[in-house]
């Protein structure tokens, strides 16, 4: 089982992430990527992980519409930082 974690949108500049970046979280705990990751993003997904790894539908935790995808944002409150903040679109595979 795993969860694939792609950048679906940038609000700002990101000095981390571009669009259509992803990583993958396997097993629950194992963090896989080929690109580099940002602390902020990580604090906003680490919350849901777990559940949504056991497969506790993204709808039932106000994490999306539908059961299939959940969304959650990063950190970053851009308008006030000159930052950038991501969305992340986070899908359970396996």
């Amino acid at each position: 089982m795993k969860l694939i974690i792609k950048v679906k949108e940038i609000k700002g500049h990101c000095p981390v992430y571009k669009d259509g970046d992803e990583f993958v979280i396997e097993d629950g705990y194992k963090l896989k990527s080929n690109i580099t990751l940002c602390m902020h993003s990580l604090a906003s997904i680490l919350p849901y992980h777990s559940v949504l790894a056991r497969g506790i539908a993204p709808k039932d935790l106000g994490l999306s519409k539908d059961n299939n995808k959940a969304y959650v944002e990063c950190l970053d409150p851009y308008e006030y930082t000159g930052g950038g903040t991501v969305i992340f679109e986070i899908i359970k595979e396996g």
